[in-house]
C-alpha cells in the first residue's frame, strides 16, 4: 500500500466532490468508492458518474482518475433500523440531541468496506469529506473518530492507513473556497450543478447554491455556506493544515 495512492469515498455531493478534486490534485493515484444503504436521496448515485467524468476533465491534475467501485450495503443497515435517511420520516431532534438523519455506523462501516478494498487495491489512504465545522452533530463525523479509526484499521489490516479529510476543520463556505482554488469557477460550477447533497433527494429546483429542497438540514447548511462563500465572509475554520 502506498501513501501516494488514494480511494475517494465519493457519494456525489458537494464534500465529496470537492475531496475527489483535492485528491485528483494531491495523489499520485486516485480511486473512488460509493455505497448504496437505502439512502432516500439516492439520486446522489446517479450524479457519481457524469460528476466524476466533469471533474476528471477540468484540469490537467497530478492523477488521472481510475475506476470507480460500488457497494451495495442497503440490506445490512435497514437490519439494523430505519433513519429519516432511510425511510420518508419527518426529520426532527432525537431524544439524544443527534437529527434522526443520523445513520449510526454509517462513517465506522463506509471506512472498513473501504479500508478492505483500499488494502486490495494497493491505495494507502482513504480520502473522506467528514467535517467538524458545518454538520449536523454526528459523532462519526468528529476528528478524534477519524483518528480512533485508522488506528484500528491500521491494526487489523497490520498495513499502515492514513483516513485523510481535507474538510475536517472547514466550514461550507471554505469548501466552495477550495473548489476555488483547486479548479477555479469552472469546478465552483460544476459542484453548484451537477452535485447532490439535499437529504429529500429533490432535483426539481436548481438554486443558487444548487439543487434541493431548500428546507432539509443538508440544504441549509449547503445554501448558508454558498451565501457566505459569495459574499466573501471571513471562513469559520478555514485552516489549510487543520489547526
Amino acid at each position: 500500500m502506498t501513501s501516494q495512492a488514494a480511494l475517494v469515498l465519493f457519494s456525489g455531493g458537494q464534500d465529496s466532490a470537492t475531496c475527489l478534486a483535492d485528491a485528483l490534485d494531491r495523489f499520485d493515484r486516485v480511486e473512488t468508492i460509493g455505497f448504496f444503504y437505502g439512502q432516500r436521496h439516492a439520486v446522489e448515485l446517479e450524479c457519481r458518474a457524469p460528476l466524476r467524468r466533469t471533474i476528471a476533465a477540468l484540469q490537467p491534475w497530478r492523477a488521472t482518475l481510475g475506476p470507480d467501485h460500488m457497494l451495495d450495503i442497503a440490506a445490512a443497515l435497514a437490519a439494523l433500523g430505519e433513519t429519516a435517511m432511510t425511510a420518508d420520516i419527518e426529520i426532527a431532534t432525537t431524544a439524544a440531541g443527534l437529527p434522526n438523519t443520523f445513520v449510526p455506523g454509517r462513517n465506522l462501516l463506509f471506512l472498513t468496506y473501504a479500508a478492505a478494498l483500499a488494502y486490495r487495491r494497493g491505495l494507502g489512504v482513504l480520502v473522506g469529506g467528514m467535517c467538524e465545522t458545518d454538520y449536523s452533530g454526528y459523532p462519526d463525523c468528529r476528528n478524534d473518530t477519524m483518528r480512533a479509526m485508522q488506528s484500528a484499521l491500521g491494526l487489523g489490516l497490520d498495513r499502515p492507513i492514513i483516513i485523510d479529510t481535507p474538510l475536517m476543520y472547514r466550514d461550507k463556505a471554505a469548501t466552495w473556497r477550495l473548489a476555488e482554488t483547486l479548479g477555479g469557477a469552472a469546478l465552483v460550477e460544476t459542484i453548484r450543478t451537477e452535485s447532490h447533497s439535499c437529504y429529500k433527494g429533490d432535483r426539481a429546483v436548481l438554486h443558487d447554491w444548487g439543487y434541493g429542497c431548500a428546507a432539509c438540514p443538508a440544504c441549509d447548511l449547503r445554501a448558508a455556506g454558498w451565501a457566505r462563500y459569495r459574499a466573501g465572509a471571513a471562513p469559520g475554520g478555514d485552516t489549510m493544515d487543520g489547526t
